[in-house]
């Protein structure tokens, strides 16, 4: 009996890409066994790594391909010069070219959560398997960068707590941010899993706005909704226009400078700033407008004076000012920082955020997430809490003041209010669900309704849509 090469081949990948698969998933607290599971392992490899469509469409087309080749082996009817032979090679040739295209898009998510060289998507084109079962088992390589974050499908409810929550019935604001997040979810395989749920508010131009929540609350997801980085069921308006219809042209619009900082560490300040209007600001700036925008943006967060020192001897504080000022340098209208003051000390965080007071009070909005707010609470106008309810999911438990979020909660420091709403396995109160339905009923009631919370944000939304 002869077996072909490429039989031998597909054996040997196919024991390799499940041994390794097996022990990534482990790594990454999923399931091992979906790594036998011809298309599953895909989904859960495409998830992990951030690429779920990608995921999705390669391990839908793993699939496909086996069941065409189990069906071509057991009846050997597309054999032969036939019309029907010519048809089924080119439709399976063209599934493998697709198969490869894809697997090649989760290989860089998965190579991005290793933190290893792209070079590496080399050997994956020729043996996926080896890849994993190197970086699975090898004692110098750890998933570092789950595409999941802490809001993960994992630790998400199938549906919703069945409490009361606000239903936006009215036209979005004509200024400032308006959100309504009807639903955030994810494919898990078969079921469908819900990571934010209702959540509805205005936030006016020239606002510092404080998001507070727990562990998988939904911060990074709701982020990630408002600026269109990964799309939910919602309807986001910036300054009276659709972000999601007119994405190409409103991301401009929108800063987001992220927790890791992006810098080219053996570049200059100033270079690095011209390096950024140069990629950023529209074409039609000449040379001077760049350069002025530059100076402007220095000037305003005080890097004006070590411009020509390099980035890599910068200090923390600075570096990212710098990243601010990257962002900065477009104009944008919504500004998000995720924990802009990590890794600094109190009194180089008050400066930052003092900053940013500054950047709102330009007419700008500024949403920053941070683990430290009572130092700097009195700077925020605003604040959001998210809380996880019942069934895990992330739901808006309050918008308003500082002062009103004290009285709301009844506890004196932002920190206290994140453990109210906290499950109790987390050290919190677990309070979550009794804040989100009295938040409901606030708004509806400061609304004058009666049917259990139909409005389109927070008391002060409609303040601000009356003036």
């Amino acid at each position: 009996m002869v077996i072909s090469l490429n039989l031998v081949f597909d054996v040997i990948e196919y024991a390799l890409f499940s041994v390794g698969a097996f022990r990534v998933f482990k790594l990454c607290g999923e399931k091992g066994y979906y790594a036998l599971i011809p298309g599953k392992r895909f989904f859960v490899l495409g998830d992990l790594s951030g690429r779920d469509e990608d995921g999705r469409m390669a391990g839908v087309l793993e699939v496909v391909s086996f069941l065409l080749s189990v069906f071509d082996g057991q009846f050997g009817i597309f054999n032969g010069d036939s019309r029907l032979a010519i048809l089924f090679s080119i439709f399976s040739f063209t599934l493998m070219i697709m198969g490869i295209v894809y697997k090649m898009r989760v290989c860089a998510g998965v190579v991005r959560m290793f933190g290893v060289s792209r070079n590496w998507m080399l050997l994956w084109f020729f043996s996926p398997g080896l890849c994993l079962v190197i970086w699975g088992y090898g004692a110098h390589y750890d998933p570092v960068n789950l595409g999941k974050d802490e809001e993960n499908a994992k630790v998400a409810g199938y549906a919703p707590a069945k409490i009361g929550g606000i239903e936006a019935q009215t036209a979005p604001s004509r200024s400032g941010l308006y959100i309504n997040v009807r639903k955030r979810t994810v494919q898990e395989f078969l079921k469908k899993r819900y990571l934010l749920n209702n959540i509805v508010l205005t936030i006016p131009n020239g606002s510092l706005v404080l998001l507070l929540g727990g562990s998988g609350s939904g911060k990074t997801t709701l982020i990630n909704a408002i600026t269109g980085y990964e799309k939910a069921d919602a309807t986001i308006y910036l300054n009276g226009q659709d972000l999601y219809k007119n994405y190409d042209r409103l991301k401009y619009k929108v800063g987001m400078v992220p927790q890791q900082e992006l810098l080219r560490l053996n570049d200059t300040v100033h270079n690095t700033l011209e390096d950024a209007a140069m990629l950023r600001l529209p074409a039609e700036f000449d040379r001077k407008q760049r350069h002025d925008r530059v100076v402007e943006v220095m000037q305003n967060l005080g890097l004006e004076g070590g411009k020509d020192g390099l980035v890599s001897k910068k200090s923390g504080g600075q570096k990212k000012r710098i990243s601010i000022g990257m962002e900065l340098i477009t104009d944008p209208e919504l500004f998000i920082l995720d924990e802009p003051d990590s890794g600094l000390d109190g009194v180089i965080a008050r400066e930052l955020f003092e900053r940013l007071r500054t950047i709102a009070d330009s007419g700008k909005i500024v949403i920053a997430i941070t683990h430290t707010p009572d130092r700097v609470i009195d700077l925020f106008d605003k604040i959001i809490v998210l809380a996880r309810d019942a069934n895990r999911v992330g739901r808006l438990a309050f918008y308003g003041s500082p002062e009103e979020g004290r009285a709301f909660f009844g506890k004196p420091t932002m920190e206290s209010i994140v453990r109210s709403v906290n499950r109790k396995e987390e050290g919190g109160e677990g309070r979550a669900d009794e804040f989100i339905e009295k938040y409901a009923r606030m708004v509806a009631e400061a609304a004058g309704q009666e049917d259990g919370g139909k409005e389109a944000g927070a008391p002060a939304d409609r303040r601000e849509e009356d003036k």
